[in-house]
């Protein structure tokens, strides 16, 4: 499955959102101009590398992706879910957001591969969080999925509840397992428990940073 688009309105335009995908999209444009050796250094000096842990790490990692498809994929989600949660917290609280799930993200994978020298890079733990703070805000939310059956493509309407929860429970056992696997930790791979701390995080993050009036003001007017 493949989500397309969700059938949420959104009211106001996603500055923040766009934004950071405008900066990530130009950080890996960079990535690729390099020679390898330059992009070895550049992904171990900007990357987070747990055994080495720096504060500044968790943020510079945030916008560094490993291939095309890497930041295709983590901007796509970005676009989908974000300018939802954009949309109700406001511009500047949902960069914060942004950012602070980032951080959650980046402290739970380091505390899970402590002594790892492998680089960790990309927004999808940032991403995460956002995916967290839609599934609280919009449950009822549906969103176009793109479905392979056999030799045939179609479309089908989940329920956000479903698709997020089923996201972050693959996420979740996908880390635990991980645990088990020394090759897992030592060669690299996806960050999984990166995405589960995200998500987490913006489940908490969202309800305690609150929603501006605006959005209250519609939800009165929706009931």
């Amino acid at each position: 499955m493949f989500p397309i688009r969700d059938t949420q309105p959104s009211y106001s335009r996603p500055i923040v959102t766009m934004i950071i995908i405008l900066v990530n999209v130009a950080v890996f444009l960079h990535e690729i101009t390099l020679d390898a050796y330059s992009q070895n250094y550049f992904i171990a000096h900007y990357g987070l590398v747990p055994r080495h842990f720096h504060f500044s790490a968790i943020l510079t990692s945030m916008f560094i992706h490993g291939g095309w498809m890497h930041i295709i994929g983590n901007m796509w989600f970005l676009w989908i879910f974000g300018d939802n949660v954009e949309d109700v917290m406001g511009h500047t609280k949902y960069l914060v957001f942004y950012l602070l799930c980032g951080l959650a993200a980046g402290l739970t994978q380091t505390l899970f591969s402590v002594g790892s020298r492998v680089p960790m890079v990309g927004a999808s733990g940032a991403i995460a969080g956002v995916m967290g703070a839609y599934l609280i805000k919009f449950p009822r939310s549906r969103i176009v999925t793109l479905v392979f059956v056999l030799f045939f493509i179609t479309t089908i309407e989940v329920p956000a509840v479903l698709m997020l929860l089923y996201w972050f429970f693959i996420q979740f056992f996908s880390g635990v397992e991980s645990l088990g696997s020394y090759s897992s930790l030592s060669r690299g791979g996806t960050a999984f428990f990166a995405h589960v701390g995200g998500f987490i995080a913006g489940m908490i993050l969202v309800g305690v940073m609150g929603t501006r009036q605006k959005y209250m003001r519609r939800q009165d007017l929706n009931w």
